[in-house]
């Protein structure tokens, strides 16, 4: 018993191995730094859907100016799917809401979702300015390290929702340790 205790101690002594999620875009590459111990199931949702191809194809479906852009509706985000952009996501359950103190700022991440603080799935937005209405609300999942010029050229929705007719596109994503 004290043996595995031990074992126990050590592993969650052990620091999670840093991870960055690449988008591959046509106009460069965005890479972000996830947050796995502030957002550990968040994170590992983000790492298994990118690991099997799923932000591949998914367009920035919604982007307001000043505010942020969203991506990651794998179920109805992709070219061709039947269903309006924002309304899917995985086939995975919902996650339980991982809240945090971090701030929405530039370039910070977090997980998109319904009126349920535990709803997210598989959506995210990477913020273009500060939110602090966002703070303690939604969950941080990371902030982009690099490729902050791609995130601010994504193309701009209209309305207030910020629908994008004709979207920016991942290519592909994936996982950097």
């Amino acid at each position: 018993m004290i043996a595995r205790l031990t074992f126990l101690a050590a592993v969650l002594a052990t620091p999670l191995a840093a991870q960055d999620l690449v988008l591959e875009m046509e106009s460069g590459e965005i890479t972000i730094a996830l947050d796995a111990e502030a957002a550990p199931q968040h994170v590992e949702r983000i790492v298994e859907l990118t690991q099997t191809g799923a932000y591949d194809g998914v367009a920035f479906h919604r982007v307001i100016e000043g505010f942020m852009a969203q991506t990651g509706d794998v179920e109805c985000g992709v070219e061709g799917a039947s269903c309006p952009a924002g309304t899917g996501g995985s086939d995975m359950s919902d996650l339980p809401a991982e809240f945090s103190d971090r701030s929405f700022v530039s370039g910070v991440v977090g997980m998109a979702r319904s009126q349920n603080p535990d709803s997210a799935n598989s959506q995210f937005f990477i913020m273009f300015a500060p939110a602090p209405h966002l703070n303690g609300q939604y969950t941080v999942v990371g902030e982009v390290t690099e490729g902050m010029d791609v995130v601010n050229g994504i193309t701009r929705g209209s309305g207030r929702g910020g629908s994008v007719a004709d979207p920016d596109r991942i290519i592909s994503a994936r996982i950097a340790e």
